[in-house]
């Protein structure tokens, strides 16, 4: 072969599940416990028979916890409320307006990028980011604002520490399930936050709680671990250690080709707001390499290249690995 592409998909296989103590942790635990990944393999019947009737604690307020919570609410209903441990409040939306503007016209659009400063923008567009960047944060209070007032967040303690223009730089903005706060309103939900947490014979202790939570069965709805993945598709230690990364990342030219491994591309592996419509890109960008359009930087070019986006990524979510390890892209 000449080329190898890696379509083996981030967000499957190997769950990303929370370490604990010896003695906290599940194995304590007489009830049952899966990921979001064996409950959404289980077919939608088999899986309403699973929590029918159940206590079910939810780990985790992204998209999969969301969707998992909201159905256990329809099936149980208050009589059997499911409790979400959530360790990071997020800004999940209840559409995409904000105060009668598309979100999306303020944040993810082409006019939009020229409020960011990006590698190798020149001096225009230098100048340009320079005086449109105030814009960015008018436009995540603008939002916050509509958010804090149409969702009853502060009721619940739910507002987050970060800002939303953090959190959609992420790519950690979720769409909430229909009624989602009616059910909590009603009991079918219960929110928790909580940094930590620990087993014990009959159910959860949250950080600082005295009350232990009793259940029946716990869902992590704590992602993927798609860079151990990846490590793991090889046999080589030393391609394994190429491809881990130094921060628990791939790290990767164009999000798309290792600069140790010119002959290789991996495809799903960014992230995005929809992460079909980045993939596609991707691929498309991949096409046009392998059909003689372009040739490679050096090697050397290319951990550079690298290396200044990543700062770049960083300025924008403020350092966020503290949340989530990869920064959104949005690809123009």
């Amino acid at each position: 072969m000449d080329f190898l592409i890696l379509c083996i998909g981030r967000f499957s296989g190997i769950p990303n599940i929370p370490t604990f103590p010896k003695n906290k942790g599940h194995e304590v635990f007489r009830g049952k416990v899966i990921h979001s990944m064996d409950y959404s393999n289980m077919g939608s019947t088999a899986a309403a028979e699973l929590v029918k009737g159940k206590r079910v604690i939810v780990v985790g307020y992204v998209k999969s916890a969301l969707d998992i919570a909201a159905e256990c609410a329809n099936i149980n209903g208050s009589k059997y409320p499911c409790t979400m441990i959530i360790r990071t409040k997020r800004w999940n939306i209840s559409d995409f307006l904000a105060w009668g503007i598309p979100i999306d016209y303020l944040f993810l659009n082409r006019f939009s990028e020229l409020f960011r400063h990006k590698p190798g923008e020149g001096l225009v567009l230098n100048l340009i980011a320079t005086l449109l960047s105030p814009s960015l944060w008018i436009f995540s209070k603008f939002t916050e604002s509509y958010l804090l007032k149409t969702i009853p967040m502060k009721k619940y303690e739910m507002v987050p520490e970060q800002s939303f223009f953090e959190d959609v730089s992420l790519g950690l903005v979720s769409h909430l399930p229909e009624n989602f706060y009616d059910k909590v309103e009603e009991g079918s939900i219960i929110l928790k936050p909580s940094k930590a947490f620990e087993f014990y014979k009959d159910g959860i202790l949250a950080e600082g709680e005295t009350t232990l939570m009793e259940t029946d069965l716990v869902i992590y709805a704590t992602g993927f671990r798609g860079d151990e993945k990846i490590k793991n598709i090889f046999f080589s230690p030393w391609f394994q250690e190429i491809v881990d990364g130094t921060d628990a990342a791939v790290h990767l030219y164009r999000e798309c080709i290792h600069p140790h491994i010119p002959q290789m591309a991996i495809i799903g592996h960014s992230e995005g707001t929809s992460n079909l419509f980045t993939s596609e890109l991707r691929a498309r960008w991949l096409a046009c390499f392998l059909d003689d359009g372009f040739v490679l930087p050096s090697r050397r070019n290319m951990e550079k290249d690298i290396t200044e986006w990543n700062k770049c990524y960083n300025k924008y979510t403020c350092g966020s690995s503290r949340f989530y390890r990869r920064p959104s892209i949005i690809p123009t």
